[in-house]
């Protein structure tokens, strides 16, 4: 077993990124993922014990922190096994704070995991995100290079809760090119369907998912779920997400796995 480290190692990625060592850290970063969330159930709740038992045994605690030593970001994760036997480290949240937000935070915070990760043998990184969330396909798709994998609905066991899985391989530390083509020209009209243009396939869908009514949500959601559904059983994969426009947004399905 590799062990944890007694000092707290930066990772190199900016943001004083390092591993989480001490009882105060831990507790700290339960705060602030309850706090950037707006979680206040306690069944959403994260502790220092459960925290400093992932970071000694596979598993990710990683924080950002700002020049006075505040604690500004922070992401967990642990080993994760599928049946055909391949090891990952999976991902399972990262939460940075709202006034730093949108200035490499989050990237800082992946990278940092990535390095934990790997010290662990991990070979790549899995994540789930809502494949409504446009803008954090765009971090995750075009910005760090990790690819659609799989959608599982009702991910955490209950509605709404649907989700995109997204793999990022960590061994190649290759920079991102993926300028790939224009996105075509999709409106409300295909929000949750697949338009085919030369092979490829592109997935339209509402850059504000947050102004739709309860009712037009549901239906999105259940076209999005097949249309998903369908693309990964014919083996695609998805390798970006683009903005149309003010009101669509589009993920870019190929098939097989996509190259750099």
């Amino acid at each position: 077993m590799v062990p944890h480290p007694s000092v707290a190692a930066d990772a190199g990625v900016g943001f004083g990124c390092r591993e989480l060592t001490q009882y105060t850290e831990f507790r700290e970063a339960s705060a602030l993922y309850a706090r950037v969330f707006a979680y206040t159930e306690s069944e959403y709740a994260l502790n220092a014990n459960l925290l400093t038992a992932l970071a000694r045994n596979g598993g990710s605690a990683v924080g950002a922190f700002a020049e006075d030593g505040t604690l500004i970001g922070f992401a967990y994760g642990f080993a994760g096994w599928e049946g055909r036997g391949e090891v990952f480290h999976y991902s399972q949240a990262a939460a940075v704070d709202a006034a730093y937000q949108g200035r490499g935070v989050g990237r800082a915070l992946k990278q940092a995991q990535r390095s934990v990760a790997l010290r662990w043998g991990q070979r790549s990184m899995r994540w789930t995100f809502d494949p409504l969330l446009v803008r954090n396909a765009h971090f995750n798709l075009n910005a760090l290079g990790a690819v659609g994998i799989a959608f599982e609905r009702d991910y955490y066991a209950r509605p709404d809760t649907d989700r995109l899985v997204v793999a990022w391989d960590l061994i190649d530390d290759r920079p991102v090119h993926r300028p790939g083509p224009t996105a075509p020209a999709l409106g409300r009209e295909d929000w949750g369907r697949a338009v085919d243009v030369e092979g490829e396939a592109w997935i339209a869908v509402p850059t504000r998912p947050d102004r739709l009514g309860s009712g037009e949500r549901a239906v999105l959601r259940q076209r999005l779920d097949g249309t998903l559904t369908d693309v990964f059983r014919r083996g695609g994969v998805l390798t970006g997400a683009a903005r149309i426009d003010d009101q669509t947004a589009a993920y870019r399905a190929t098939p097989g796995e996509s190259t750099r």
